[in-house]
């Protein structure tokens, strides 16, 4: 099948975890994605298998010491074979080793070069260290937690990450884009803290402008939250400002008096009628409230353990599981590629984990001159 970024070629020396993110999405969509390792080791994030491979599946890999002249000497030849340079460095570190924009403007005009940071190429925090949750408290994602002094649970999921890997995508197509027009290559800056700042739109813009705090007043809801069922298990009910979701809740649940409540007297009177809603859902097990709730077209959710996620039908039937070939003759499963293009399905994956270097011969035989690396 024809995929949208096919004959693309994104040279990527970003390692870890946003980099790889966004260039495993690149690769699903067609494009031939070279990953620049160190010949020791290689990316970091191979000392966690199952992690580095979940994102690096379907990729190439060439191992370089940018240390050594003969090795940026070939980096230099990849880079004119290359549309897309990405690198996740340390602001200055890329132009230190003589790879910069500008250094790489020179050797190839056509290259786009996505650089992705913690704070950005520019401002007063843009050497600072730090990690994901770091990068969610600055820009605002723990407020509550400022708001009340009260230390809560580290969130699981690795928003500044995965949020910089999607902003890198839409810098990176939109570049390419725009090269079809101008013929040269952009420079895309993108920072992790800029990128959840941004996500945090409809908390701060009212914070500026003297409004409402953003999504609180809309969350403030006696059925929006997670409940327990009378086997245990949990499910969600996600109502907010939608009269036809609660009304025929109110009378699935046995509560037809609350039915005609709008919703401001619903969110002003949340803590009296959340305990209600708990007790009624606490009368069945959750396989019983997801038929109800189906019929009664109500907005809920199983709270889903990764297990069950990974079985969950739906998924299943749209194919966001896939089994690949591993180069020592294991299959793996891995997500698929979200995007689906016309009737063709989910465009990946299509291949399994390069080993560190595992491509020299044949990546770098075709594009350089001196013999490629062993």
């Amino acid at each position: 099948m024809s995929l949208p970024l096919e004959g693309i070629r994104i040279v990527t020396l970003a390692e870890q975890y946003p980099g790889p993110f966004a260039t495993l999405v690149l690769a699903d969509l067609g494009a031939d994605v070279i990953i620049v390792e160190r010949p020791s080791g290689g990316d970091p994030a191979r000392q966690l298998p199952d992690f580095h491979a979940a994102l690096n599946r379907g990729k190439r890999s060439v191992a370089l010491d940018l240390k050594d002249e003969a090795d940026r000497a070939t980096l230099r030849r990849l880079i004119e074979t290359a549309d897309v340079l990405m690198e996740g460095f340390r602001p200055g570190t890329m132009a230190r080793l003589g790879f910069g924009h500008e250094d790489v403007a020179k050797i190839n005009p056509r290259t786009v070069y996505v650089s992705i940071s913690g704070f950005g190429q520019t401002g007063p925090w843009r050497d600072r260290p730090a990690h994901d949750l770091s990068y969610q408290a600055i820009a605002g994602l723990l407020y509550r937690q400022a708001a009340t002094g009260q230390i809560e649970a580290s969130p699981d999921l690795a928003i500044g990450d995965l949020s910089s890997a999607m902003f890198a995508v839409a810098g990176c197509l939109a570049a390419l884009l725009e090269r079809t027009r101008t013929g040269r290559g952009k420079y895309v800056d993108v920072s992790m803290t800029d990128g959840l700042v941004s996500w945090m739109s409809v908390f701060l813009a009212p914070v500026m402008n003297g409004g409402q705090l953003g999504m609180a007043h809309i969350n403030a809801q006696p059925a929006y939250g997670v409940f327990r069922c009378a086997d245990a298990r949990l499910l969600t009910l996600s109502v907010t400002h939608e009269d036809w979701f609660w009304a025929p809740l109110c009378e699935l649940l046995g509560l037809p008096a609350l039915a005609p409540l709008g919703h401001a007297e619903r969110s002003a009177r949340e803590a009296e009628l959340k305990p209600l809603i708990a007790e009624a859902l606490m009368k069945r097990p959750r396989d019983e409230w997801a038929a109800l709730l189906d019929r009664a077209g109500v907005a809920w959710g199983p709270v889903n353990s990764l297990e069950e996620v990974t079985q969950d039908p739906h998924f299943r039937e749209r194919g966001m599981f896939r089994s690949v070939r591993e180069r020592d003759g294991r299959e793996s499963w891995y997500v698929a590629q979200p995007l689906i293009f016309g009737d063709a399905g989910h465009p990946g994956p299509v291949s399994g984990v390069p080993a560190v270097g595992e491509h020299n011969d044949a990546i770098l035989a075709s594009c350089c001159a001196r013999p490629a690396l062993g």
